[in-house]
């Protein structure tokens, strides 16, 4: 580094032709001075109250103008400016959004929308005054620190006595000089909850709770420090099948940029509505009207992968302490908060202490002067020295009960008695009121050596004079991650040329594949047996004389490629299946032995697992005696992708036929549901629900009597009110007892789902209709307890075998009344037994197990996307020149 003064010369040592010189003085200590002001004075908010400075001076403001009704805003900005060096835009602005967080500020006008994004009104229209919290917990000019404003004409406090923690409640952000705050607002209730568990000692765990609603993931929150991550989402769901309604929003967006951002995905093809309809007014409410025929659950998972549905926010609590900045915890921000309350709660007990031993002790002086009519001993006294020195004397044989001497102030405070109090005073309600205050005394002095418990009792009161209607608006839930590749709507088309080799969605006069997203990767499949993964784009180069190309699906274990093929010009031919799960994109490789001339005989690709049979052709030549024999996949293990293979002839191969189509090798799927994220999953978390074949069925029943049957997909979302959801058996009946609105009695039925994929109400439709109880079992039991009628006995309960008691009828049948006497409730019990048709289970099935699809492959790190892949081409032929015919 060079030194202020050191000289800068060439190499060859000859004049300087320049220097350095630092700039030190004033400049020096600018930047520094610049970036303390910014933190401490405009940013940052103190831990002690929990405002940043021009908050604090326009809650001063405030109370310095409260008389009960409403000031206009603008006349407070005014007021404030007194105080802060700051134009009024800023002042204006901060005070909008304390009002807007419904806490400090009783508002009236139009304040804007948190929920729309629009903006106030101009201050000159709007007026606010204190709310009834804010004068109960801010204020407290007894117990206030105060300094000079900034231009030294007035006071301001230096921190206000919030007996709250408000810091928690309201939230913070600000970005200074090297730092920035991002403190998120907590719940109201629960904030005080965990202020007593902590003056109780208890543990507690506190986490925000946002205005706008919305459901949150707070399993990477870090109490709110630096490094943590809370995920939020809008809370969607599904009004109808081609509409869905969002009724939340995530915290820091409105209904106006979530709509841009839905727009803005269907623009770029990431999903696909039909309109879109903002109907927000006191409550948000936005319709997503969709095409016919597009899956809502996918919808819902494609707006909170490709929109602001869903949005990431990184939590960071830096506050002020003692004119430092401080990174702390919430917990900790909590702690710090509730132990100053306690401790300006025991300064306002003492003041108020104080206050009262002054009212007890000059009372009794009254009492003394006034009783002993020492008041007649100034009566010949003619100097102001002689009246004070005359009333001492005359109280000093009285006075030895008192908490404290007697002072001059006091002595003439006595002479400020006026004669008209002295003819008309009564001992006995003196006494009284020395009586009560002595009380009051007592009170206080108990409520200071138990202060936590005084402390916790007015947490207790703030909660019931202030927590009506607070109750928390987010939702706390665990988001299950959504997979971007298998929710994104396939908005391209993908096309091939075999012969050259170049694949892509610009080839639009070659041979078309499928369609796929701009998202996905493709798998692709060369007649020398090479293969290769990589992104869709325009046109790829991938080798020549493609056989197979298909959007690649990312740990896929049931797709299985079976391949025959040829080692070398003149080598043996080898039989493999394998599946390809993971792989680096843009990489060649081989799926034969390596050697030149190696070619592929015959290839498929299979979605699950199918094993076909084909014939195998030889050439005639020499003595071969059988130049024709089938063979079957279902035979060859599933091995890794490098493998060798299974030998099928040294002899040369004319042709491979398809002789027979192949059925699925795989075990059916096993699916379990997760009721933390209220998914579906094939990981093993969760609930086991059953194993599935292509065929098999979800049944879903909810509390509102609605049933219907779904094929299982991972992206199915699920309602809170679902009350049964197992795998479907068609022949098994459902049973159920439900409370007809307009008959206003009970009525059982057993019906069988007579059309799957479609919702169907088995209660009536009498807004008063409720489904009492429904069983899937094969021989359901109830017990019914009857009400007790004035005057007479409660009949005894009675069970009821739904089995016997009617026959399976259509599912919009009313069934058969239950009984005609009043019913108090209604209970299901254990099943009868009943032996039901056995099911194959998956691991008594010769079929392969998924886990072991893959056991053989290599480990290699893989930064692939998933897509859906297509079955490939079955039959291939070799002509004589060695070329592939595809069928």
């Amino acid at each position: 580094m060079i030194e202020e003064g050191d000289e800068l010369t060439n190499e060859h040592n000859e004049e300087p032709q320049e220097t350095i010189t630092r700039v030190t003085g004033m400049y020096k200590d600018w930047f520094l001075d610049y970036a303390s002001y910014v933190i401490l004075e405009r940013a940052v908010p103190a831990i002690e109250d929990g405002f940043k400075p021009v908050q604090r001076r326009i809650m001063h403001s405030m109370k310095d103008l409260d008389d009960g009704r409403y000031n206009k805003v603008a006349n407070i900005v005014g007021h404030t400016m007194q105080y802060h060096p700051h134009g009024d835009a800023s002042i204006a602005d901060a005070m909008v959004q304390i009002g807007q967080k419904d806490l400090l500020i009783d508002t009236q006008g139009n304040w804007g929308n948190i929920l729309t994004g629009d903006s106030a009104a101009a201050s000159r229209y709007i007026e606010a005054r204190l709310s009834k919290f804010a004068l109960d917990v801010v204020y407290n000019p007894k117990i206030t620190e105060w300094q000079a404003s900034y231009d030294g004409r007035r006071k301001e406090p230096i921190n206000l006595p919030v007996m709250f923690p408000l810091l928690l409640a309201q939230g913070g952000e600000g970005i200074a000089v090297g730092l920035s705050t991002k403190i998120l607002p907590h719940n109201f209730i629960e904030l005080i909850d965990a202020s007593i568990k902590h003056l109780q000692g208890k543990r507690f765990t506190i986490l925000p709770d946002f205005p706008t609603g919305g459901i949150a993931d707070f399993s990477n929150y870090n109490d709110g420090n630096r490094g943590g991550k809370v995920r939020v989402r809008a809370k969607i769901s599904q009004l109808d099948k081609n509409t869905l309604v969002i009724t939340e929003l995530p915290f820091g967006t409105t209904t106006s940029s979530l709509i841009d951002s839905i727009l803005k995905a269907n623009d770029k093809g990431k999903i696909k509505i039909k309109k879109i309809e903002d109907n927000t007014a006191a409550e948000v409410e936005i319709l997503v009207h969709l095409p016919s025929g597009l899956s809502p659950d996918k919808t819902i998972d494609a707006l909170y992968a490709f929109t602001s549905c869903e949005s990431s926010i990184s939590p960071l609590g830096c506050v002020i302490e003692e004119n430092k900045p401080l990174f702390i915890g919430v917990s900790e921000m909590l702690r710090r908060s509730t132990d100053n309350t306690v401790q300006l709660l025991k300064q306002e007990l003492e003041i108020k202490l104080g206050e009262f031993e002054e009212q007890w002790h000059f009372a009794s002086l009254e009492r003394i002067f006034i009783e002993n009519r020492i008041y007649r001993d100034i009566e010949e006294e003619e100097t102001w020295e002689g009246v004070i020195s005359a009333i001492d004397k005359g109280l000093k044989p009285h006075i030895k009960h008192l908490k404290r001497a007697v002072t001059e102030d006091d002595i003439v405070r006595l002479t400020e008695i006026r004669i008209k109090r002295i003819s008309k005073f009564d001992i006995d309600k003196a006494q009284q009121k020395i009586d009560a205050l002595e009380e009051q005394i007592a009170e206080v002095k108990h409520h200071l050596e138990h202060l936590i418990e005084y402390a916790i009792a007015y947490f207790q009161r703030l909660k019931k004079d202030y927590g009506e209607g607070r109750q928390r608006k987010t939702e706390i839930k665990i988001f299950d991650d959504v997979d971007a590749t298998k929710v994104v709507i396939r908005n391209t088309k993908l096309y091939v040329n075999r012969e050259e080799g170049f694949v892509g969605t610009s080839l639009r006069r070659d041979e078309y594949v499928g369609d796929c997203s701009d998202i996905d990767d493709i798998i692709v499949f060369t007649k020398e047996g090479k293969m290769m993964v990589t992104k869709v784009d325009s046109k790829t180069f991938v080798g020549k004389d493609i056989i197979h190309v298909a959007v690649f699906k990312k740990k896929d274990k049931r797709t299985i490629y079976n391949m025959i093929y040829r080692d070398g010009r003149k080598g043996p031919s080898y039989i493999k299946r394998f599946a390809v799960t993971s792989i680096t994109r843009d990489r060649d490789y081989d799926l034969t032995n390596g050697n030149k001339g190696s070619l592929v005989l015959y290839f498929s690709a299979n979605p699950n697992g199918e094993a076909e049979v084909v014939a195998i052709n030889l050439r005639q030549a020499g003595s071969i005696k059988k130049l024709k024999w089938d063979i079957d996949f279902a035979d060859i293990l599933i091995k890794g992708r490098a493998s060798k293979g299974n030998l099928v002839t040294k002899y040369p191969v004319k042709r491979v036929e398809l002789k027979e189509k192949g059925v699925s090798t795989l075990k059916p799927r096993k699916i379990w549901f997760d009721d933390t994220v209220q998914r579906i999953n094939v990981d093993g978390r969760g609930e086991l629900i059953g194993e599935f074949r292509g065929e098999d069925k979800l049944l879903i029943i909810n509390q509102s009597g609605v049933a219907k049957t779904v094929t299982p997909e991972v992206t199915m979302h699920f309602g809170s009110d679902m009350i049964v959801l197992e795998k479907w058996v068609p022949k098994k009946p459902i049973s159920a007892i439900y409370f007809n609105g307009e008959k206003e009695l009970y009525y059982v039925k057993r019906f069988l789902i007579e059309n799957e994929g479609r919702e169907e109400s088995f209660i009536s439709d009498h807004p008063n209709s409720q489904l009492e109880i429904v069983s899937t079992d094969w021989k359901p039991m109830a017990e019914v307890v009857f009400a007790k009628e004035r005057g007479k006995d409660r009949k005894d309960n009675l069970e009821v075998n739904l089995e016997e008691f009617i026959d399976i009828k259509g599912i919009s049948a009313m069934g058969n009344q239950l009984t005609k006497d009043k019913i108090n409730q209604i209970n299901l019990l254990e099943p009868l037994p009943y032996e039901a048709p056995e099911e194959v289970h998956a691991d008594d099935l010769e079929v392969v197990d998924e886990m072991e699809v893959s056991s053989e492959s290599p480990t290699e790190t893989t930064d692939n996307t998933s897509g859906t892949p297509r079955k490939g081409e079955s039959d291939h032929e070799i002509d004589d020149e060695g070329q592939i015919t595809l069928f």
